[in-house]
């Protein structure tokens, strides 16, 4: 009889589907974020950042997961030379004392099986706030072209600079700066 429930146990573990936390690392080639900014109450102004890197684990039976995102200050990009050095310069960016921006999270909100938001520490300027992003779009499926698993969706938010001690021109460059970061992540 005891072997008799010890293999029903076992023929149960075996039938559960499978789930298990899986390590995906993001494609700098199309991982750009990107951010837009009021200016002078007229336009609106976007840079973009060339060179980042992320990892996200996905535990897609427990729902759960964690990302781990750098940004590259160096890689800067506003569409013009001089543009890019004075957003570049100290009391904005100020790339040369702040290499890296980064964003952390350990807690993953999904919607069934689709991650639709991460809360975590976003650090800009050495100063670290908890920021919640959403992600719009996210899909896990094989890339047609590569043929490679990956998960993928669009990450926006929106900061205070001012939170950040990144107030230099305020209010003729809004305080508020929108990120978007399309996000493509292959399974290791």
């Amino acid at each position: 009889m005891k072997k008799y429930f010890v293999s029903c146990g076992l023929t149960m573990l075996l039938a559960a589907p499978a789930f298990s936390a899986e390590t995906y690392t993001f494609d700098p080639e199309y991982t750009i974020p990107v951010f837009e900014v009021g200016h002078l109450g007229f336009t609106t102004q976007r840079g973009r950042f060339d060179k980042a890197e992320g990892k996200a684990v996905l535990d897609f039976g427990a729902k759960k997961g964690s990302v781990e995102f750098t940004v590259f200050t160096s890689s800067l990009d506003m569409g013009s030379r001089a543009w890019t050095v004075h957003v570049s310069s100290e009391g904005l960016f100020n790339i040369e004392k702040y290499p890296t921006i980064t964003f952390k999270s350990d807690r993953l909100l999904f919607d069934n099986d689709k991650v639709v938001a991460a809360e975590g520490q976003f650090t800009l300027l050495g100063v670290t706030k908890p920021l919640k992003v959403t992600v719009n779009r996210f899909a896990c499926t094989t890339n047609p072209l590569n043929k490679k698993f990956m998960c993928a969706g669009d990450i926006t938010a929106t900061i205070k600079r001012s939170d950040f001690g990144m107030t230099k021109y305020i209010p003729t460059v809004s305080d508020d700066i929108k990120i978007n970061v399309p996000v493509e992540a292959y399974r290791n």
